[in-house]
């Protein structure tokens, strides 16, 4: 009898503690149910592709405090350069190492020369849609020589609406086949619109602006030169 009583104990006891850990332990399992991953294909984000902040300010931010006075934009080692100085001049925030802000700088010429090189119209597109910050004036100072594309650039503008514009002929720096446009009056008319036909991929896109053109509409269409 007092065998059959402790086998049943020990019976019991394993029964519970089997119960424990599977309704129990240490809350993980539960916390894992209430709170499911996404799947692979879901849009939720993930972390790890949140952008990460840049430690060096934007090539064209200007500082709303106080500057580095110009006597005192010296590097760590070495020294910088008079078109160097030039640029820097009234750009760098107090207690900021003057090299990053440099450095910014010259990123946004590399990025200007290394689109220049594959397609000037792709560079100068760039530049028109203010997709690289602060070229203006890193061309200006850092990198003359690409004077050509921030030139090419000042005579264009950014798809969407432009008040005014004066009267030519524009093509349109993409490859879309969605581009549309339309250019208004002072009432509101229309006075002309394109393309005519859908265009082809690979296919230019031009607009002819008419004079007294109040108003150019357009979609799609990335950034405009004159043609």
């Amino acid at each position: 009898m007092y065998r059959r009583s402790a086998a049943a104990a020990v019976l019991l006891a394993a029964a519970l503690t089997l119960t424990s850990c599977s309704s129990g332990g240490d809350g993980k399992a539960e916390a894992s149910a209430a709170s499911p991953k996404p799947p692979a294909a879901s849009s939720a984000p993930d972390p790890a592709d949140a952008p990460v902040t840049p430690s060096q300010p934007p090539a064209d931010a200007k500082p709303t405090g106080p500057v580095l006075p110009d006597t005192k934009l010296v590097p760590k080692t070495g020294s910088f350069t008079a078109p160097q100085k030039q640029y820097l001049s009234g750009r760098v925030p107090e207690k900021t190492d003057p090299a990053a802000v440099l450095q910014s700088g010259q990123e946004a010429c590399q990025r200007v020369e290394r689109t220049a090189k594959r397609d000037k119209d792709a560079a100068v597109g760039a530049l028109v849609a203010g997709e690289i910050p602060g070229a203006k004036d890193a061309i200006t100072y850092l990198c003359p020589e690409q004077k050509p594309v921030l030139d090419a650039a000042a005579k264009g503008f950014p798809d969407g609406t432009k008040q005014s514009p004066a009267a030519g002929t524009y093509r349109a720096l993409t490859q879309s086949t969605t581009c549309v446009w339309e250019t208004k009056g002072k009432d509101g008319a229309a006075l002309a619109s394109g393309p005519q036909t859908p265009p082809k991929p690979g296919e230019k896109i031009t607009a002819k602006i008419p004079a007294g053109t109040a108003q150019f509409v357009s979609n799609g269409c990335y950034a405009w030169i004159p043609a």
